[in-house]
């Protein structure tokens, strides 16, 4: 059990393990090029996988890179939402350093052994289980008399911990040759209860506060999203396809409504803060291309490869997370939050990443064969988060030198 203490933490020696957000958000921007790099070459024909293309894909983006972003900013900001003291350095480091060790287990036994990726899964959940310990601690300790939007926090990190840990359990059946199509069940319940829930939840309190939006939320407007979520992610369990699309329609409509609703000022405002709306907005936008994919793909038997998730995960997850990664790694260093010229190209550049790989599932759908598209997709993730971490690891590992 972790255990906290109340005396004041000594000086850090180091200042780059200093803040929780400086070491997850450097290895996650590590792992995000080192897991497309593995997942390009797989592709290719390059490099042998000992565990699957796709589970690979999945797997590796959202447990070791995503969710480190993601605990790096909730460990700095979830105190603040529920008036509770900080997370002491002594309880995230370690939590820091299995994320690692299981991770980098996790790639060699990707390529030499099945079972040795296995035993890394454990170990990385492990690492997610202390996390979620962690941010639990810290909701019930909070004083705050709001902790609605902690708690929604914590229902997309159970959702995430329970589809971990049944992928963990499918993954040894397939070692054990009991094979049944598992991925295909996980697969939306990551995605959307685990993924776009969480950055939803957090991007929803945040966006408009730091806009100074003057409207207030529609009453149970989080309850009502994750109800819709919730049902389209059970219709595509189901393999209810229409029935999918037109939630995800509804949901679209509704999103969108509430948005125009807060008045946020789409690009009326400082690029630090514009992407964030964009980010916002790419959530209903890409819930209805989804849809409208998804209907096509029904009726005439095409393939989009996975069209609408790459919307969901690159036009708003990986937006908010380019956008809330350069905002906080400024304004916990001393910086003002502003973006400069490369940080307004790499918001950007996210958006080529993201219209890149959509045109990669149209080249899909039509048989174009287009193969450099997906090397340009790939190229383009790679380049987006190897800029980032150069700009702004510095700051990460040494504190304020001058931009």
């Amino acid at each position: 059990m972790i255990k906290f203490s109340t005396r004041t933490s000594p000086q850090p020696k180091s200042y780059f393990l200093s803040q929780p957000h400086q070491p997850f958000f450097l290895f996650g921007v590590i792992w995000a090029v080192v897991s497309m790099i593995f997942f390009t070459l797989s592709h290719k024909g390059l490099l042998h996988l000992s565990v699957s293309e796709n589970s690979f894909h999945l797997y590796t983006l959202a447990f070791i890179v995503f969710i480190q972003f993601f605990h790096g900013f909730l460990f700095t900001t979830l105190p603040r939402f529920c008036t509770s003291m900080s997370i002491p350095k002594e309880v995230y480091i370690r939590i820091v350093w299995l994320y690692q060790i299981s991770g980098a287990a996790f790639f060699i036994g990707a390529l030499v052994s099945p079972l040795m990726a296995w035993i890394a899964m454990i170990g990385i959940l492990f690492a997610q289980v202390m996390a979620a310990y962690v941010m639990l601690w810290v909701y019930r300790m909070g004083q705050s008399a709001q902790k609605s939007d902690p708690f929604w926090i914590l229902i997309a990190q159970a959702f995430g911990l329970g589809a971990h840990a049944l992928w963990i359990i499918a993954f040894a059946a397939e070692l054990l040759e009991v094979s049944f199509d598992w991925l295909r069940i996980l697969n939306p319940v990551i995605i959307n209860l685990f993924l776009i829930f969480l950055t939803f939840s957090v991007a929803q309190r945040m966006i408009p506060f730091f806009s100074h939006s003057p409207e207030a939320k529609s009453p149970r407007f989080v309850e009502s999203v994750f109800a819709l979520l919730l049902l389209k992610t059970l219709c595509a369990v189901l393999a209810f396809s229409l029935a999918e699309a037109a939630v995800s329609i509804l949901l679209s409509a509704y999103l969108l409504r509430e948005f125009l609703r807060w008045k946020l000022p789409l690009f009326r405002s400082p690029a630090i803060l514009w992407v964030l709306h964009l980010a916002l907005y790419w959530l209903p936008a890409a819930l209805l291309i989804g849809a409208v994919l998804q209907l096509i793909e029904t009726i005439y038997g095409v393939s989009f490869l996975f069209a609408g998730i790459h919307l969901l995960v690159l036009g708003f997850l990986t937006t908010v997370l380019i956008g809330f990664g350069t905002r906080v790694t400024l304004g916990h260093s001393g910086h003002s939050p502003h973006a400069d010229t490369l940080a307004v190209l790499l918001f950007w550049w996210t958006q080529v990443v993201l219209l890149s790989r959509l045109a990669l599932s149209l080249d899909s759908a039509y048989g174009l064969s287009y193969g450099w598209l997906f090397d340009l997709t790939s190229a383009a993730w790679i380049l987006l988060f190897i800029v980032w971490g150069w700009r702004y690891g510095k700051i990460l590992i040494f504190g304020k030198p001058n931009l």
